[in-house]
């Protein structure tokens, strides 16, 4: 496995450990359950219907906007769910690259997006030219793209992936020479799955799992020697190797029934998660793994949509999403290869 190196690399120094928190209120944003935010929950689903509007939020959305959502889960179930012909408006609640992907699997339909600003810096660290620098150089292997990448990426991919069917699509492919972008976690993660292939991995990384260092999450562990630790591969290698599960969000949820005994959770992947988690297991214990309530692990892009945006882009049909149609067909070629290969 190799894994690239451009020029030296400072590590960042450790977070300062505060006392573990359990979640319970929400972190920022509107309270799910305050009467004003039920509100205009109802008036933005009342808009959804009348719009033929479906709602799709992301595990790491804000609690209000999860619950104003008709779904919710992880990148490769929402796209997913966007595909039904009764809808004539999807409103990704997300970042880009979602609401992006979203368009390119229904070039028919309007697709709105709440907040421009929302982008993803795991997305943004390929670009077409840094691909395309990087197949120069590896010109005989199959390029695997995470979905957490820019259309024009996806269209010079091969075949894109998400964290829940990453080592299926990977295993999936002819080649044993593959070239895995853009994250380096969970490259090097997916390499580990598949010995048998020749993984070269790109250099782009999530900061809000990236952030992450094991002497934090030791710490944690210390105070809840009890508790099961669920790491999203997106961490860095000293973290999974600490894991007692690795997976992706939406699997994340489910993964609590395979410890019934268990009462006290540690979580490491964005804060958002626990919204889902906190409510499919009331009566569990969730605490985010950095051992404060999402700190470190809180993507602030994922955060930027907030119940008026989400309720302004319905009523006026702004931030409209379009791909130019060339890219979109290498992109959707590329999504239709990933939804064909099972969830890991």
């Amino acid at each position: 496995m190799l894994i690239s190196k451009n020029g030296p690399q400072t590590q960042p120094k450790p977070p300062v450990l505060l006392p573990p928190v359990e979640s319970g209120n929400e972190m920022c944003g509107e309270d799910p359950a305050a009467p004003n935010t039920q509100t205009l929950i109802r008036e933005i689903r009342e808009l959804a219907a009348q719009k033929k509007a479906v709602i799709l939020a992301h595990n790491y959305q804000p609690g209000a906007i999860q619950e104003a959502a008709h779904h919710v889960g992880d990148s490769l179930a929402l796209a997913l769910a966007a595909n039904k012909p009764e809808y004539e408006r999807i409103v990704f609640c997300g970042v880009h690259f979602m609401a992006e992907a979203a368009k390119v699997l229904n070039p028919d339909k309007t697709v709105l997006f709440p907040h421009k600003a929302a982008g993803c810096s795991l997305a943004d660290s390929i670009s077409l030219e840094s691909l395309e620098e990087w197949k120069e150089r590896y010109p005989d292997h199959t390029v695997v793209t995470y979905i957490n990448s820019p259309a024009e990426v996806k269209a010079l991919s091969d075949i894109c992936c998400t964290s829940a069917n990453a080592v299926s699509v990977v295993r999936s492919v002819k080649n044993d020479k593959i070239l895995f972008t853009p994250d380096r976690n969970l490259g090097a993660w997916v390499a580990r799955q598949v010995p048998e292939k020749q993984v070269v991995i790109y250099d782009g990384a999530c900061p809000s799992h990236d952030v992450l260092r094991g002497v934090n999450v030791k710490k944690t562990q210390e105070a809840h020697p009890d508790a099961v630790l669920i790491a999203h591969p997106e961490c860095r290698e000293d973290i999974l190797a600490l894991a007692h599960e690795i997976c992706s969000t939406a699997a994340m949820v489910d993964r609590v029934a395979k410890y019934p005994h268990t009462k006290t959770f540690l979580v490491a992947t964005e804060s958002g998660i626990l919204h889902q988690m906190k409510k499919a297991w009331p009566d569990r214990q969730f605490i985010m793994a950095d051992g404060c309530v999402g700190c470190r692990l809180h993507c602030p892009y994922m955060k930027m949509i907030t119940l008026a945006d989400l309720k302004r882009a319905l009523v006026e049909d702004i931030h409209q999403i379009e791909v130019p149609p060339d890219v979109a067909a290498g992109a959707r070629l590329a999504l239709e290869r990933m939804m064909a290969v099972p969830r890991d």
